[in-house]
């Protein structure tokens, strides 16, 4: 299995200091664990708004064995409409100082908005994912001043319009580019590690979506970790007449099944639990060296 390195400028759970830099690694797929702390997040909001429940669900996730929490404070699904920064941090900053004193989760905040990133990276999150693509001018900057990793994703539009009829000349060329571009201009900014996000649903027709996912290969060789999240979306409930996305966990398993096996090294899931027990058979069939007997 292909070994994946983020590097951090602050010391990060799981990872060593090697040539000034904390490195965390891993082989084969990473799950990022889904924590939303909205009312309106199209599977599961409303769920974990209180801060109890929002830290059960954290030990949940990792204890199923998440590689990284995603803290976010905002939907982002198609229709949502935008909440002021400081709407989102008074959900996220809770949320991550109490995840920061267990000290035991690698923490990304999911936010559009440098605002929001630099006072969660304030706070003890340590990489930030960003759906946007980094399109507030002032994220590169906040990313690199706290040398934490950024998740660049690509998304047509905004979440309010994006799905108002999206179109492309060519979506792989297109969206590939966008990202390696986005990346060139991270990293030369200062910024130490990218992962990168074809923005399934964001965006995206079904078609758009399926293209994406056939022709993944073609990002995942361009030598910085691709995450993939497909989880409980709608492509699932036109492919398989699902339509309630807390039913679609066996479908977003398919997909990010398919994602690791173009090279992905991270899947962004609800489902912690199925997506490790599957990945670890995955990965054996797969060629890796290791089975617990």
């Amino acid at each position: 299995m292909k070994t994946h390195t983020l590097r951090f400028g602050s010391s990060v759970p799981g990872a060593r200091y090697e040539d000034g830099l904390w490195q965390l690694s891993w082989s084969g797929v990473g799950v990022m664990g889904i924590l939303n702390v909205t009312p309106d997040s199209f599977s599961d909001g409303g769920a974990y708004r209180d801060l109890p429940a929002v830290l059960a669900r954290a030990h949940e996730l990792q204890a199923a064995g998440a590689l990284m929490l995603d803290v976010g404070g905002e939907s982002t699904r198609p229709g949502a409409q935008a909440v002021s920064a400081r709407e989102e941090l008074a959900r996220i900053l809770p949320v991550i100082a109490a995840l920061r004193e267990v000290g035991s989760a690698v923490i990304s905040v999911d936010t559009m908005k440098s605002s929001v990133a630099r006072e969660a990276l304030a706070a003890g999150a340590h990489l930030v994912n960003d759906v946007s693509g980094l399109r507030d001018p002032a994220m590169l900057g906040v990313c690199a001043q706290a040398s934490a990793p950024a998740v660049i994703m690509h998304m047509q539009g905004e979440p309010r319009t994006m799905q108002h009829q999206p179109h492309y000349g060519d979506v792989a060329r297109e969206v590939f580019g966008f990202l390696q571009h986005r990346a060139e201009e991270a990293l030369a900014a200062g910024v130490p590690s990218v992962i990168l996000d074809p923005g399934i649903g964001f965006g995206k027709t079904l078609e758009h979506n399926l293209t994406l996912l056939r022709e993944l290969r073609r990002l995942t060789v361009s030598g910085h970790p691709v995450l993939v999240g497909a989880s409980r979306k709608r492509l699932i409930d036109f492919l398989a007449g699902v339509p309630h996305p807390r039913d679609r966990d066996p479908g977003s398993l398919a997909l990010h099944l398919h994602a690791a096996s173009t090279g992905a090294a991270l899947v962004r899931v609800h489902d912690v639990a199925a997506h490790v027990q599957g990945l670890k058979v995955w990965e054996v069939l797969n060629g890796s060296p290791s089975i617990d007997q």
